[in-house]
């Protein structure tokens, strides 16, 4: 399973196919294609959306907002769920050819496993496409066309540091894995916080000294993932074996809180904004719980990224939002429609509605959208990387190959069960398993 699936995607089964949500008084238009005018005259089109989350609200009142400045266009919402089961409705209805008019949807592998040559309109011709990042065109585009448009923010995984610590003892932000250790040291010695806060209880969170030193990955080799997923790079071999070597040095000088075996996400949100704990490799999307959590610490914490042993390749790795499609099936006066919605969402306007949707836990990857002036710290200096281009995605996004161990394996290297060699072996023949499963060359 993804990282990004089991850490953040809610798969709330609902038996059958999807349940629609009719957010309009006009009756709906039934499926794609031609056609699709109402009674009224408006084009009417449909929206697939997973119904987890905030998606369904964000969604509900992007709609609003659209159909106020567009009275000729009748849009209605359809959900279905997430995981791995909306995963496999979303390829049997583009292989059916019962597909809505326009659906949102994972970027990166999961998208490339649509064959969105074959099955999705190319918007590479259309305006907002000039105000993307690269890192987010790169994650929804093949070789023959840019097929999506993002809806959210990025997150990054990285280290959420507690800035208070950091003030008291005159720390500087480290950009080499060597300055981390020292401030570590510092921290120890002072007594007062655990230096790193681990969270193995929720195993998931053991994984981000791995997945998060991916984009230092990416600068080392920028053909990494594309030589990975040959079956010709090796977490075993440098620069990958980094992540998993960096986890054991940091148990090994004792550096965790001593509940880390045992510590749950909510602990270590807890620990890192109240200042138990001085530094939390996680997710930063974990500013919203904190935000809930503890309001009054939300500008207490800040973010670096992980770093690298030789600071020219100190690069924060950026897990990319989801996008916005549009299949082949929908055509003439209903694919008109649908782009005009697209571009609407990557507009000024559909960003107001995501910012007050949705809650930031990074940058956009428009141009088009800024994130509010009231959001934490935080966000401001995860925009620095971006503004030196020190970001990459996340290897999620770059190759469909994660094995299904990795958050086992590195808990064990994380308490000293295995040692680096003997976790990054491991898990190269996870992945050996998992690539020949899925039938890839050179596996």
């Amino acid at each position: 399973m993804l990282f990004r699936t089991r850490a953040l995607r809610t798969a709330t089964a609902i038996a059958g196919t999807a349940m629609i949500v009719t957010l309009t008084a006009c009756s709906s238009g039934g499926g794609s294609g031609g056609g699709g005018g109402g009674a009224d005259g408006a084009v009417e089109i449909e929206w697939l959306v997973q119904n987890g989350g905030s998606t369904p609200a964000m969604a509900e009142a992007m709609i609003a907002a659209f159909e106020a400045e567009n009275d000729d266009i009748t849009v209605t919402m359809q959900t279905q769920p997430g995981g791995t089961e909306g995963d496999n409705l979303m390829k049997t209805k583009l292989a059916t050819g019962e597909m809505s008019d326009l659906f949102h949807y994972n970027s990166g592998s999961l998208f490339q496993a649509l064959n969105p040559n074959t099955t999705l309109v190319d918007l590479s011709d259309q305006p907002w496409v000039d105000d993307l990042t690269e890192d987010f065109v790169t994650v929804v585009s093949t070789d023959e066309g840019i097929y999506g448009a993002p809806i959210g923010s990025s997150f990054a995984g990285a280290v959420i540091y507690n800035k208070p610590i950091y003030e008291e003892l005159g720390l500087e932000v480290p950009t080499t894995w060597d300055e981390f250790m020292a401030n570590n040291e510092a921290i120890a010695a002072a007594g007062t916080a655990a230096p790193i806060i681990q969270t193995y209880g929720d195993t998931w969170t053991s994984q981000l000294f791995v997945l998060g030193d991916y984009a230092n990955v990416n600068t080392a080799d920028p053909d990494w993932a594309v030589e990975y997923t040959a079956g010709n790079r090796k977490y075993a071999e440098e620069p990958a074996i980094a992540g998993f070597q960096h986890q054991q040095d940091a148990f090994d000088a004792g550096f965790f809180n001593e509940d880390y075996a045992s510590a749950l996400y909510d602990d270590g949100i807890r620990m890192i904004a109240t200042g138990e704990g001085a530094h939390y490799p996680i997710l930063t999307n974990a500013l919203a719980t904190i935000q809930q959590n503890y309001p009054d610490n939300a500008n207490d914490v800040g973010v670096f990224a992980l770093p690298a042993d030789d600071a020219a390749n100190t690069s924060i790795t950026i897990w990319q939002p989801n996008a916005v499609y549009i299949p082949q099936t929908t055509e003439g006066e209903k694919l008109e429609a649908a782009k005009e919605f697209v571009a609407f969402m990557t507009s000024p306007a559909g960003c107001e509605v995501q910012n007050e949707t949705l809650v930031p836990s990074g940058p956009y990857v428009t141009s088009a959208c800024s994130v509010p002036d009231d959001v934490p710290d935080l966000i401001g200096e995860l925009q620095t990387y971006f503004d030196e281009e020190k970001t990459a995605p996340a290897l999620e996004f770059l190759s469909p190959i994660k094995g299904p161990n990795l958050e086992n394996i590195t808990v064990q290297v994380g308490s000293g069960i295995s040692t680096a060699e003997e976790g990054a072996a491991l898990y190269d023949e996870d992945v050996k398993k998992q690539a020949q499963q899925l039938g890839l060359e050179g596996w």
